[in-house]
This record gives structure tokens, C-alpha cells and sequence, in this order.
């Protein structure tokens, strides 16, 4: 029944489910104090908070929500014309190497334009974390698959399948600022306050000598669609190099991150971050 309803609402104009997902937005804001003091603290430590902002970033949470029915069942030929890509020269000369790519999408603007847009020239295998509603679960796998683009859970065996698509010379798209589960992090800078962050894309790079690229999809003027940026980054992919690649990245569009995430949380066992004082106790 999910999967029909959201089959039926990606008929809609990208334009009207963007509003609709605008006004849940603002909606959440006001009506989940979870979500609006979550958001309010972590733009507050990175410097960014005003009101316009709080109430600019719950909209374009809500849009990016919405629009994801549109790109996952919307026409394929629809979704292709909304994604423009900038710095594809950059992802050519990196599967150039022949040793596959890393791909670290953030959650900013649509990570699944952004798969979509490496997708068009090239096979890709994007790890998730499975939702552990059984029905939302059934809608993600469903809305995920589509040519090229393979997505694998948040698993060993998920990690395995990484490793061979990198091995066959694909790309391969991680959420860097997901918080990873105990003993596959550390404690890293994330905005001034300790943030436990994934260490799988440096062990995968390590490992295989694949590239890592930055890719972000920015959501364009409402239904305009998205601009798929791709960027190297320099250097050894460590957890404290990421996140500031990802404070960088995050400061160009800071309306379309996601704020209402709690990226401080604890990893369950992983002890806690190095300055005591500062940590968020929810």
C-alpha cells in the first residue's frame, strides 16, 4: 500500500510535491520540539543560526522527503531531465585509475540525485541503513532500484559488496555523517565538538587505492530539479579530513543540510567523546 500511494503521488509535478513537502516541513518545526531544538543546537555550534534559517532549512528538509518519491517512481526519462552535473570531468578521470571510486554524499540537498547522476555513466553500489519498519523498509529497496545503482544494507555483507564493486572498478556511494555503529568509528571534530565518524571510507581507500570524491545534489529554484557537483578530495580520507571536507561543503549550501539529525549521538559501547562536558545527553 506504501509503495502504491507513493507510486501515485510521483505523478505529481516536482514543483507541487516540494511545496507539500515544504509545509511539513514548517509543520514538523513547530509541532516536534525534538526536531526543532535538535535543529536549533546543531546550527547554533556551527555558527549558522537565525530564525530565517531554522525556518529555511525545516522547508528544504521537508522538500528533500518529498521529492524522493518523484526520483525514486517518477518516469525515469522526467528525473533525467531535472539532473544537471557539474565536474563530471572530475569523476571520468578518477574511474580513469581503474581502482573503482569512493563516492561520499552528505546529507545535503538530494544524495539520491546525486547517486542518479553517477548512475547515468556508470554502475554504483550505495550502502543504507535499512529502516526497521518492515513497510518503509519494502519502500526504500523498492525506490532504490534502478539501472546501475545497486543498494546494499549497512552490514558486513554490505561492506563486502562495496568491496567488490570497487574491485570491479565501480564507484561506490557512502553517507559520511550517518553516525556508524560501534567499532567502525572514532571520535573526530564535526563543527568544534567531537563527532563519532565513520573510518570505512579510509580503510576501503586504504585498501583498494580507490579515489575519493565529494558529490552533493543541490536542489535548484523549486521544481527545477537538482545540480549533481563532484569534487576530489585530496589526500588520506581519514575521519578529521572528511569532516572538515564536510564542514567546508555544508557551509556553501547550509539551508539544505539536514540539522534535524542528531550527529552527536553515541554509538552504542563506543564510550564517550573526548571532551565529556560537551556531550549531547539525548
Amino acid at each position: 500500500m506504501l509503495v502504491w500511494i507513493t507510486r501515485m503521488l510521483a505523478h505529481l509535478p516536482l514543483a507541487w510535491l516540494q511545496a507539500i513537502g515544504a509545509s511539513i516541513g514548517r509543520i514538523a518545526l513547530s509541532l516536534s520540539s525534538g526536531f526543532r531544538r535538535k535543529s536549533t543546537e546543531n546550527l547554533q555550534l556551527a555558527g549558522l543560526l537565525d530564525a530565517g534559517r531554522l525556518r529555511r532549512t525545516a522547508e528544504q528538509t521537508g522538500r528533500g522527503v518529498a521529492e524522493t518519491f518523484f526520483i525514486w517512481f517518477a518516469e525515469p526519462a522526467r528525473v533525467e531531465a531535472l539532473i544537471r552535473i557539474e565536474g563530471q570531468s572530475v569523476l571520468d578521470a578518477a574511474r580513469a585509475g581503474g581502482r573503482g571510486v569512493v563516492i561520499l554524499t552528505p546529507h545535503i540537498g538530494s544524495f539520491e540525485a546525486a547517486a542518479r547522476g553517477v548512475a547515468r555513466t556508470g554502475p554504483i553500489t550505495v550502502l543504507y541503513k535499512p529502516p526497521r519498519i518492515e513497510a518503509v523498509r519494502r519502500l526504500v529497496e523498492t525506490g532504490r532500484k534502478a539501472p546501475d545503482l545497486v543498494p546494499v544494507p549497512a552490514s558486513g555483507a554490505g561492506v563486502r559488496g562495496l568491496l567488490r564493486a570497487l574491485r570491479r572498478h565501480e564507484c561506490i556511494g557512502i553517507l559520511p555523517d550517518q553516525v556508524p555503529s560501534d567499532g567502525d568509528g572514532v571520535w573526530a571534530p564535526f563543527f568544534g565538538r567531537p563527532a563519532y565518524t565513520m573510518t570505512l571510507p579510509q580503510r576501503l581507500a586504504r585498501l583498494t587505492g580507490a579515489p575519493v570524491l565529494i558529490a552533493h545534489g543541490e536542489r535548484l529554484a523549486s521544481g527545477e530539479g537538482w545540480v549533481v557537483r563532484f569534487e576530489a578530495l585530496e589526500g588520506d580520507p581519514s575521519p578529521e579530513a572528511v569532516n572538515r571536507a564536510m564542514e567546508a561543503l555544508i557551509r556553501r549550501v547550509p539551508d539544505q543540510y539536514f540539522w534535524g539529525y542528531n550527529r552527536y549521538k553515541d554509538a552504542p559501547r563506543s564510550g564517550a567523546p573526548p571532551v565529556a562536558a560537551d556531550r549531547d545527553p539525548s
